[in-house]
């Protein structure tokens, strides 16, 4: 049976499920990166930490980038797919391969160029600049495996193969959590190599993905192929992948900028106030974005179904999505609220980080549920070629909500005031969101 008929003919439930689970795993260990190397740089010092922390936004906009590129690649071959044409398939793996080497070339440069003076801007202690460079010098090198790792995941994803992809992945993170104390304190051979070591241990880890990524989709087995022959760029393919994208990079964009406007109120506070910030959000993206892992799971199968002209499929996709969506985000929020001493424990908090982190993060925590559910609106309208409302409901979340929030909040309650800010943001955006989905439907109607 071909994957499009599974696609088209499998009980939903049944689809989710093995659509979803391994994006799922797969974004945890892709957003685990980072968790990692934070908590054994913590075991070096404060400023370790502190200089990973301001690190996250540039290596947030690197993952967005490839994010970008992915799943705008993954929207247009399932749709290709479902309206079984697979020459036009083909042709947009190789668009793909092309968009991810040659814009990973170039974020490659620009953050070289960019690093010294945004790490100014944040910090007059010497020892925390020299870090950041130190660190943000060598992931510099991620971007072009990052970004064709993930364009590749995302074009096998697409054919409904999503077991594959999460192999290459987990023998990335592998690699990195092996690697990184053995870099970063020197046992055996290693010299010990410092906050590099654990830049190291992550470039590593993501060309070991991209190596791996490649040999996949090389087999002839592949539901997709990389097409050579008779292959020349087309325009509109590229702006259509740029379109699909588009919603997702500005989720996860916005997510880089959004840190480095939390860093401009909080550095106003205390550098140990930025340390526990950056400690705390990847310990958010790790549950968020795992979550939206099963949501990238439910694209394919809305975006196919809405292809081949299937309402019922596509809106029973989206309803059994929600409802997972919802049971995850509510095991994440009470993960983090019962237990918010032991995650602080992870990256060796000092009793100052604690004193206020503790309270912080539970009070952060409770916007996740509201995340869950307007994201799940998001991809529909993605999925169904409403790109702008899809773009309208991010650009809420993580500005037009967040930023008066944040602004307004920490001139009332000053640092408790920051934290109140996610849950007020998240609120308003869902009440949106909602607002947004019911107007459709009943025009639709």
């Amino acid at each position: 049976m071909q994957t499009s008929n599974k696609m088209a003919v499998a009980p939903v439930g049944k689809l989710i499920w093995q659509m979803s689970i391994p994006p799922l795993i797969s974004m945890f260990l892709q957003y685990s990166y980072n968790l990692i190397d934070s908590a054994f740089v913590a075991r070096l010092s404060e400023n370790a930490l502190t200089a990973v922390s301001l690190s996250f936004p540039i290596t947030t906009l690197m993952n967005a980038a490839s994010i970008w590129i992915g799943v705008g690649v993954n929207v247009l071959i399932a749709g290709y797919l479902g309206q079984k044409k697979q020459d036009e398939a083909n042709t947009t793996v190789t668009h793909g391969l092309l968009l991810a080497f040659g814009i990973g070339a170039l974020l490659n440069l620009l953050s070289f160029l960019i690093m010294k003076p945004y790490f100014r801007a944040f910090t007059n202690n010497e020892e925390i600049y020299q870090l950041s460079i130190a660190y943000m010098g060598v992931c510099s090198f991620m971007q072009i495996p990052n970004m064709v790792h993930i364009a590749i995941q995302k074009m096998i994803q697409a054919t409904g193969n999503m077991i594959a992809p999460m192999w290459f992945q987990i023998a990335g993170v592998v690699v990195n959590f092996v690697f990184d104390p053995i870099l970063i304190f020197g046992i055996g051979i290693f010299p010990a190599m410092g906050i590099r070591g654990a830049a190291v241990a992550t470039v590593a880890g993501y060309l070991l993905s991209m190596i791996l990524a490649f040999a996949l989709l090389l087999d002839k087995k592949q539901k997709v192929q990389i097409k050579i022959k008779g292959f020349h760029l087309q325009k509109q393919m590229i702006r259509r992948i740029f379109a699909f994208g588009l919603p997702s990079f500005i989720m996860n964009a916005l997510s880089s900028f959004m840190v480095t406007f939390v860093n401009l109120f909080l550095v106003a506070y205390s550098d140990t106030a930025i340390a526990f910030f950056g400690a705390y959000f990847k310990v958010q993206q790790l549950i968020v974005m795992t979550v939206n892992g099963l949501i990238q799971g439910c694209l394919p199968v809305m975006r196919f179904n809405y292809g081949a002209g299937s309402s019922e499929r596509l809106h029973s996709a989206f309803r059994y999505g929600t409802a997972l969506v919802t049971g995850m985000m509510i095991l994440g929020t009470l993960a983090v609220i019962l237990f918010p001493a032991q995650i602080l424990g992870l990256f060796t908090a000092s009793e100052a980080m604690r004193s206020f982190g503790i309270s912080a993060m539970r009070i952060m925590a409770t916007s996740y549920l509201f995340c869950g559910l307007s994201t799940m609106i998001s991809t529909y309208f993605q999925a169904t070629e409403k790109v702008g409302s899809s773009m309208a409901i991010q650009l809420c979340r993580q500005l037009l909500f967040l930023v008066p929030s944040l602004w307004c909040l920490d001139k009332l309650f000053h640092l408790n005031g920051i934290w109140l800010a996610f849950p007020v943001a998240e609120t308003g955006t869902l009440l949106v969101a909602l607002i947004m989905m019911a107007w459709y439907h009943r025009k639709k109607s």
